[in-house]
């Protein structure tokens, strides 16, 4: 048996603490963006009813697979998610929204949100490139592009 110390997936537990902690924090806020989504979700009204009402389902879809992919990737450093509401609350720069918003305000707390998490998503992808971790940085760029993509149109779809 070899005296090689154990690392997982080829980085020590401390190389990875500073990376956890960035996909902890992003994992807190995207669980109050995916929380805020299915709110409006639900209560959006008014004449755009039916494009907003598709779209907020299909951004929390999306939002629930990242919050996985973030949570597992956390474990495969043998580290533990965030996993409760209230750490969630605590951790979190996104916060809760009211349900009596116009479609149009609650698009405007969506790219409110898309700018938090892109920082959040800067910061891991930072902290990634630091330890030479090229599979947290690739799912992260999924992640970033995709949202970076999705702000542009609910950009173009409040200059109506």
């Amino acid at each position: 048996m070899s005296n090689k110390r154990y690392r997982k997936l080829g980085f020590e537990k401390g190389e990875t603490e500073e990376l956890v902690k960035a996909m902890n924090q992003l994992l807190a806020n995207y669980h109050l963006h995916y929380q805020k989504l299915r709110n409006f979700h639900w209560n959006v009204k008014g004449g755009d009813f039916f494009d907003l009402h598709e779209q907020f389902e299909e951004r929390y879809d999306i939002a629930k697979e990242s919050i996985d992919e973030i949570a597992e990737r956390i474990r495969v450093f043998g580290h533990t998610p965030l996993s409760n509401l209230s750490e969630y609350l605590e951790q979190s720069n996104i916060k809760e929204s009211p349900s009596d918003l116009s479609g149009d305000d609650m698009v405007k707390e969506i790219l409110k949100d898309y700018e938090i998490l892109l920082s959040f998503l800067t910061d891991a992808m930072n902290s990634a490139i630091d330890i030479g971790d090229v599979g947290t940085e690739d799912m992260l760029n999924t992640f970033i592009q995709d949202m970076e993509k999705h702000h542009w149109m609910l950009s173009a779809f409040l200059a109506k």
